[in-house]
């Protein structure tokens, strides 16, 4: 009777153990491409968002597209928020690897409509625009992108975006003369032919640092660059000027991979992430531009006349759709003229 009271009592212990333990914390797992970028997505994001709900954001990175792709197709996704460029997005829900978005959480409402779709919303947005070192143009301040073209007036080596995505090639038809409403369906043979008359001149950068070290230097005398890596040069006092004539649209996504553990919670995140204040905190951190049209009244003043959307009229859009209709033949292509 003895041994029985004593075993009694210790499962009783136990039992009271269990049950006085803390209830783990809610969390989720935020995936975007590291560096500054990240930083404040974490800062403008992450930290509020758990302040007022009380979920816990893990950060991961960076974005890895087969990595995803493989975390679906195993059914074992430890991601639950991803940072992804607009083109992948609209592809990657094709092929049912994504979650549709909740929009009763989510307000759609005030999303620009180019950066919102039913598996993706917008994390923010930016501008391909032609940067230049005034050190080594002086007084001669390209105006397009058909001064990438003219080794005349501007010598010197030109910086351009080495990836085959949605960019290189549409700057190439513009500077050919083609107009802005009649980009696509890209005319390839058009555009790299334009690209062979300048191939010997470019130097091809494949991250934000990069492009800064190029322009800065003076190693290139003018380029294809994103808006804010221009910008955060200028606040340095680097010697770089910019035109914003034909400037060219480009957008990340947020979405969440089909079989997120944490979908509920990744829904809260994206409703924060997409907010006025949310996106606004974020673009005075990194002069990317907000998604949300109620962004713009909050931005840092000095900064809002280096953002994409003080350009409105100059704009290019890209065409997200068929970048993700045509991506893959067009990145065959272009590696094959990359080694010619």
């Amino acid at each position: 009777m003895l041994l029985k009271l004593k075993v009694v009592s210790v499962v009783a212990a136990g039992l009271l153990t269990t049950l006085a333990l803390p209830a783990q914390a809610e969390s989720l797992n935020f995936t975007s491409w590291g560096g500054t970028t990240q930083d404040a997505q974490k800062q403008a994001w992450a930290e509020p968002f758990t302040q007022q709900t009380g979920i816990q954001v893990v950060q991961d990175g960076p974005t890895d597209y087969g990595k995803l792709q493989a975390m679906v197709q195993s059914g074992n996704v430890q991601w639950d928020v991803v940072d992804v460029e607009a083109d992948f997005a609209l592809r990657a829900a094709q092929q049912g690897l994504l979650e549709p978005l909740d929009f009763k959480t989510i307000d759609r409402t005030k999303i620009d409509p180019r950066f919102v779709n039913d598996h993706a919303v917008g994390s923010f947005f930016f501008s391909f625009v032609l940067g230049y070192n005034q050190g080594k143009l002086g007084s001669k301040q390209p105006q397009d992108w058909s001064a990438l073209f003219d080794t005349t007036t501007y010598p010197g080596k030109r910086a351009l975006y080495k990836w085959p995505s949605p960019g290189v090639l549409e700057l190439a038809l513009l500077a050919d003369g083609v107009p802005k409403d009649k980009l696509y369906p890209l005319d390839l043979d058009r555009a790299f032919k334009k690209l062979d008359t300048i191939k010997k001149n470019i130097v091809w950068w494949g991250g934000g640092a990069q492009s800064q070290q190029l322009l800065a230097s003076g190693e290139a005398t003018l380029g294809q660059f994103w808006n804010g890596r221009v910008h955060a040069l200028q606040q340095d006092g680097a010697p770089v000027g910019v035109s914003w004539k034909q400037n060219l649209v480009m957008a990340d996504m947020l979405v969440v991979p089909k079989g997120a553990k944490n979908k509920d919670a990744a829904m809260k995140f994206l409703a924060e992430a997409s907010s006025p204040r949310g996106q606004a905190d974020f673009a005075n951190l990194t002069a990317y531009a907000p998604v949300n049209v109620d962004s713009i009244a909050k931005l840092t003043p000095d900064l809002a006349k280096n953002l994409p959307t003080a350009y409105g009229s100059e704009q290019v859009t890209l065409d997200f759709a068929y970048w993700a209709q045509h991506g893959g033949e067009i990145a065959s292509r272009w590696n094959e003229w990359l080694v010619k």
